[in-house]
């Protein structure tokens, strides 16, 4: 096996830097826009030059994350930074938006393309059908065991990328829509604020159910059978990177896992770590009790005695260290730095692992009890421990390679770069020392000084061994290089066929995953009827609906597409041939070039490059992205050489999650579905737990039916699946939706506002 890359977070040009000193084989960052890390420091264009200058000279990589999705007054922006990316010979490119990936494949071919977790690559076909479309990485989703991990990383010619440390959405990646639908704030553009760590109610308790641990493979990154293995943290310090780096340079280097380390680690930030799922299912990944950076467990609560904290600390603790108490009660650890320590009556620096210690607790502290837990959270000596080195301002950058072809005859020497030229006249006799003469013309030509390029190649025609001095060398250089000027590259946006539309009246689809509730509509009101379909689904009851107007839909998530084999086999030898997906799964187990092909909004196209994808990847539809604001979805519309549904109505899937919320052990589960009714800060939540997946809800649906009315998308789409309705329930909803009314009591999203 090839050496495995590890590969470290750069929010900022100290982390990576950082990055680079402890190890790092390849680095990851982002631009100051199309970074899903928006509220990272991020880099400009002048940062990323002298970095990726720097990174090369070393031998390293570095990966651009333009890793959101983008809507459609933002491609020329796109067109700059990529632009950038060029300038500054980036070596890949992480991405989420099909309309990006047009771009690339159209007009800047070399950038390699990584897929971002944010695709939810969660099994081999989704993999397959990537590679198919010119990604040479994808990074897999977290979710994912070391079984499954193996299976797509055994595709030939496909590089892998997996997480290994550091933080956890509970969501899957780029299926998440708590923070854009409840909060404005959509996680596919990079300003998530993060709804999965805050408490919920349910059953009258107050705790946090979507609070993930930190994942930390630890000695298990060995097993761990993909090319790059990557720590998440772009949020964080160039202190947490440089230890994490080293941590795990140790370990594949064959040192082990430094137990010293680990505890730095921990000092700087951590949760409580766990190994997710990577060896197998497991539900001890929620940290329901405390929220945020924990620290180093160093010891319990002996007492609190006037003011003062007693306990024997299993670690050396000193002045100013941070700690932080797990109070009983309290959402986040009671944190503090310490003023004063005492071993015995003695006020001490520092106190050694085994002595009983003193603390003096600032004024405020919550009440605490014996046995409560205390974190070292920060140490003085930690900060100073993991200093890297930088190199200078200005010391390196990207510049153009050029080709030089020098000709020397009797009367004059001639420099030629492509179309400039340059020529000193003389007599050049017969050289004493040839070599000598063609060292002295390289030496001149590679002195390129503060030009924009380097000499990449030098052609010397010197066919009668003739002396050239090297004063009149260096005379013909500065000649022909001040000519020269390299243009420097821009792209364009690929061309855009505009479909033509006729007016007509709107056409309605419906949605559902059971087909009783249709039962008292007029199917002529709807020009398709979408069926959701499960390896369970009874498709015998398809017979009552009229074939052309069926369209079978396959869910965003399957970790087993062969369960699907058999119901997809049935229903094509059926002759259904109208088929929608939602992840890149779906296309790979179908025969696309046969079908009739929707993409779903889970693969979230907000501009006409990704329309145009989607049709070139064989689509004949899409729908639009739920987490749209109307101005763009009008923009977009208007110019689409595909045709459009907008979703007016839906129980939006906010969370989909393996992360079971269910109070007890996976073997005592009976498997049936079960609901959770869910209360933060004045809202409700529906929570469903079936089939090993979590999904949340807002108790409201979302509707935009009136707000959507004067828009002109091919098909208005109603959707009735996931949360239990009666087909009483669906009529009287639908006869609103046809009228284009809204439902009492709900939601609208982001439809409405200016940004997301």
């Amino acid at each position: 096996m090839k050496k495995q890359e590890l590969l470290a977070p750069a929010g900022d040009v100290e982390a990576g830097y950082a990055a680079l000193y402890y190890g790092a084989d390849a680095v990851y960052l982002g631009l100051s826009k199309f970074s899903a890390r928006a509220t990272a420091t991020n880099f400009d264009a002048d940062t990323l030059d002298e970095f990726t200058a720097y990174a090369h000279a070393l031998n390293r990589k570095v990966y651009v994350a333009l890793n959101t999705v983008l809507q459609e007054s933002e491609l020329p922006d796109l067109i700059k930074s990529l632009d950038v990316c060029t300038r500054c010979k980036v070596d890949g490119l992480i991405i989420q938006d099909l309309g990006v990936a047009r771009v690339l494949r159209e007009q800047y071919p070399w950038f390699e393309m990584h897929a971002s977790t944010q695709m939810a690559v969660h099994n081999k076909e989704g993999a397959l059908f990537l590679q198919k479309m010119g990604f040479k990485r994808v990074v897999l989703a977290r979710e994912l065991t070391k079984a499954e991990i193996k299976e797509i990383a055994a595709i030939p010619n496909l590089e892998t990328e997996a997480f290994i440390h550091g933080a956890l959405c509970y969501s899957y990646s780029g299926l998440c829509q708590f923070s854009a639908l409840e909060y404005g704030r959509s996680a596919n553009r990079g300003k998530c604020v993060y709804p999965c760590r805050a408490a919920f109610m349910c059953d009258g308790k107050k705790s946090h159910l979507f609070s993930m641990k930190d994942m930390a493979l630890q000695e298990d990154v060995l097993d761990m059978p993909v090319d790059s293995l990557k720590i998440e943290g772009r949020k964080k310090s160039a202190l947490y990177v440089a230890a994490v780096t080293d941590y795990y340079r140790g370990i594949l280097d064959g040192k082990g896992a430094d137990t010293h380390k680990e505890e730095n680690i921990k000092q700087i930030f951590s949760r409580p770590w766990c190994k997710f799922h990577f060896n197998g299912k497991d539900k001890a990944v929620i940290d329901r009790d405390f929220v945020g950076h924990r620290g180093l467990l160093v010891g319990a609560v002996e007492s609190v005695t006037h003011g003062k904290l007693r306990f024997v600390p299993n670690h050396i603790v000193a002045r100013h260290d941070g700690l932080q108490i797990d109070a009983a009660g309290d959402e986040k650890p009671f944190g503090f730095s310490v003023q004063k320590l005492f071993v015995g009556k003695k006020n001490v620096f520092e106190a050694a692992a085994g002595e009983t210690v003193e603390i003096e607790l600032p004024k405020g502290y919550p009440h605490l009890e014996k046995g409560d837990k205390i974190y070292l959270a920060s140490s003085g000596a930690v900060k100073g421990a993991y200093r890297y080195d930088r190199p200078k301002p200005n010391m390196f950058r990207n510049n153009k390679d050029i080709d030089v072809v020098v000709t020397v005859e009797p009367n004059k020497i001639t420099a030629i770069c492509g179309n400039y030229s340059a020529t000193i006249n003389g007599a050049f006799t017969p050289a004493n020392n040839p070599q000598k003469s063609a060292e002295a013309i390289k030496a001149a030509f590679a002195k390129t000084g503060d030009t924009a390029f380097n000499l990449h190649a030098l052609t010397i025609e010197n066919t009668q061994n003739l002396f050239t001095p090297a004063s009149l060398l260096n005379e013909l250089r500065r000649d022909l290089y001040v000519q020269i000027t390299v243009p420097e590259f821009h792209g364009e946006l690929p061309p855009v066929a505009v479909r033509g539309k006729e007016p007509a009246q709107p056409r309605f689809a419906i949605k559902i995953d059971d087909i009783n509730y249709l039962n008292l509509l007029d199917l002529d009101n709807f020009a398709e009827v979408i069926y959701l379909i499960s390896p369970q689904s009874d498709i015998s009851a398809l017979n009552k609906l009229p074939k052309n107007k069926v369209r079978l839909a396959l869910p965003a998530v399957c970790r087993h597409p062969a369960l699907f084999a058999d119901i997809i086999r049935r229903l094509l030898d059926g002759g259904y041939c109208k088929w929608e997906v939602a992840n890149y799964w779906a296309l790979e187990v179908l025969p696309t070039e046969k079908l009739d092909i929707s993409f779903d909004s889970s693969l979230y196209i907000l501009n006409t490059q990704a329309m145009s994808m989607a049709a070139e990847m064989g689509a004949s539809q899409i729908t639009l992205s739920l987490e749209d604001i109307k101005t763009n979805i009008c923009n977009v519309t208007e110019k689409s050489n595909i045709k459009t549904a907008l979703i007016v109505y839906q129980d939006v899937p906010l969370f989909t999650s393996v992360g079971c919320i269910r109070d007890n052990n996976c073997k005592q589960c009976s498997g049936q579905p079960m609901w959770f009714d869910l209360e933060r800060q004045g809202r409700n939540y529906k929570a469903l737990s079936k089939d090993c997946q979590m999904m949340v809800f807002d108790d409201k649906p979302y509707c935009i039916a009136a707000e959507a009315q004067d828009l002109s998308p091919d098909f208005f789409r109603m959707d009735f699946v996931y949360r239990p309705y009666t087909a009483e329930m669906v009529q009287k909803i639908v006869d609103k939706l046809l009228k284009f009314e809204n439902v009492s009591d709900c939601i609208n999203g982001n439809f409405l506002n200016k940004n997301i």
